[in-house]
């Protein structure tokens, strides 16, 4: 029994530090009741190709306290593709004409970790699917960040655009109008999206898990050690 009480003790202990799964941010649903309803390119197909992409779209999120590990991004596109995988990439420092620093990016096949999913929503005579991609976690400090989910079909003779929101069930904190749109084939190098319309932010998302502080922890350990050792003495007696 002491056994059994200890080991349940533990096992809360253990879950407790990942019970912190989160969407730390969303941009927010396509509202067809905005007059400003749009979507900007977001693709790599056979109209608009190119290396690592033809166009991309890149939405702010920010940090705030504690740290986060990034475990996924997403994009809702307004998209005829019909994608084999996805393009991501994480930046910092992204400003009109400059890129900033490029912490991960990569290229995640269609399966268990990239799903393109209807969400139920259509505009322009397009349907809005959902592109998202997990990964092994990135730490990220404090701080604003760039980040950009770009289906790809090489052979789709189909376009795909990132839906533009006002914020409708939007999640967590960015900076509205600081979104950037890179594109060789549209001849734009990191340029403020509202440069191509009204862009103020893209509805796409971050999800990832809180970074237990230390202190956090211990004070927890401490607890329910404190807890096993009054179960302890009880069954004892």
């Amino acid at each position: 029994m002491k056994k059994v009480v200890l080991s349940s003790l533990f096992a809360l202990l253990f879950i407790t530090t990942l019970a912190n799964a989160a969407t730390l941010f969303y941009g927010g649903d396509l509202d067809l009741n905005d007059p400003n309803q749009n979507g900007l390119a977001n693709e790599n197909d056979a109209i608009v190709g190119g290396n690592p992409y033809g166009a991309a779209t890149f939405q702010n999120f920010i940090i705030k306290d504690p740290d986060w590990d990034i475990t996924s991004l997403w994009t809702n596109n307004l998209s005829q593709l019909t994608p084999i995988s996805a393009y991501y990439e994480i930046r910092s420092g992204v400003s009109e004409g400059n890129g900033g620093t490029l912490i991960a990016s990569g290229t995640v096949n269609l399966g268990a970790n990239y799903t393109h999913t209807p969400t139920g929503r259509s505009d322009f005579g397009y349907t809005e699917y959902q592109d998202h991609v997990s990964f092994p976690s990135i730490d990220l400090n404090s701080g604003q960040y760039w980040f950009a989910v770009v289906p790809n079909c090489p052979t789709c003779a189909g376009r795909s655009f990132n839906s533009d929101t006002d914020g409708l069930n939007s999640v967590g904190s960015q900076t509205t109008g600081q979104q950037y749109f890179d594109s060789a084939f549209f001849g734009a190098n990191f340029t403020n999206a509202n440069n191509e319309g009204v862009f103020n932010i893209f509805s796409s998302g971050v999800d990832g898990t809180v970074t237990p502080e230390p202190s956090s922890l211990i004070m927890l350990g401490s607890g329910l050690v404190g807890v096993a050792g009054v179960v302890r003495r009880r069954l004892s007696r």
